[in-house]
C-alpha cells in the first residue's frame, strides 16, 4: 500500500470509529464516502465506491463497473 493510500485508510478507519460517513481524501481533495454510509444506506449502488462493504456478487449485481477498485470488500 502507497503512503497516499496508507494515509487514506487511516483517514477512513478514523471516521468510521467517530461513527463519520465520509472523510475528505488528502491526495485528491474529494469527499470520499465510508464503509459505514454504505452499509448504513443498506444497498449496493454500484458506483464504483472506494470502501463499498458489500460482497462482489451484490456489487455485480447493482453494476459496479468491472474492474472498478474497491479497497475494502466484505463477503
Amino acid at each position: 500500500m502507497d503512503q497516499a493510500r496508507a494515509a487514506a485508510q487511516r483517514l477512513h478507519d478514523a471516521a468510521v470509529a467517530r461513527g463519520d460517513r465520509a472523510y475528505t481524501d488528502p491526495r485528491s481533495g474529494l469527499f470520499v464516502m465510508t464503509a459505514l454510509h454504505h452499509r448504513q444506506r443498506g444497498f449496493c449502488c454500484g458506483a464504483g465506491c472506494r470502501h463499498c462493504p458489500y460482497s462482489p456478487e451484490e456489487q455485480a449485481a447493482a453494476g459496479r463497473p468491472e474492474g472498478a477498485p474497491c479497497w475494502e470488500r466484505r463477503g
